[in-house]
């Protein structure tokens, strides 16, 4: 079990979110959270995926050269990804409902990069998940809003939260991806990790 691997190094969640840090306790995981300013700009010439890639890498390279032999840090970003462009955090309630209207009625993607670093290995993935939502109504974009201030989250809404119950009519990859993390690569990507660290 990878829990049982892991003993012997302590595993550190460079990240805010609570939905993550819920993850990696359900798969089983002890960690210590850290976190750590950083520049969220990104390039505006980068696709969906190299821009998740481009913001974990960022993440990851704020502990660099601090990392001690027995410490593995573990950085995501999550990006939404919707006819060409990405959908970031909003600023505010009006951008909020504007990003739920260019979602109402279209498919797009949840991409989440991840990096997997230790003092000597490191592991560098992503994973996408395409959502589709059916159309919303103005009145149920301005319930979500107003009810759930999405605000901390890409794309403006959290499919475990009401919106994803009435919207998602299909969901094609890993569900929580699109909650935050890849669990089911990271466990993987862990494994590798440990094996060439050994």
């Amino acid at each position: 079990m990878l829990g049982y691997e892991l003993k012997r190094y302590r595993i550190i969640l460079a990240s805010r979110s609570l939905r993550r840090r819920q993850l990696l306790e359900e798969l089983g995981l002890e960690f210590t959270v850290v976190e750590k300013d950083y520049d969220e700009t990104f390039p505006d010439n980068l696709s969906g995926e190299a821009t998740a890639l481009w913001l974990a890498g960022r993440k990851a390279a704020l502990f660099r050269n601090s990392l001690l032999p027995d410490e593995i840090v573990i950085t995501a970003d999550t990006v939404v990804w919707c006819g060409g462009r990405i959908l970031d955090k909003p600023s505010g309630e009006e951008e909020a409902r504007e990003m739920i209207r260019i979602l109402s009625g279209k498919t797009h993607e949840v991409i989440t990069g991840v990096n997997l670093m230790a003092k000597s290995a490191e592991r560098i993935f992503s994973d996408t998940t395409r959502v589709t939502f059916g159309i919303l109504s103005e009145e149920e974009i301005s319930y979500y809003v107003e009810n759930f201030r999405p605000y901390d989250k890409a794309g403006a809404y959290g499919i475990q939260e009401w919106i994803g119950l009435v919207a998602c009519s299909r969901i094609e990859g890993s569900y929580f991806n699109v909650v935050g993390l890849p669990v089911h690569l990271i466990y993987r990507e862990l494994r590798e990790l440990i094996k060439n660290l050994n």
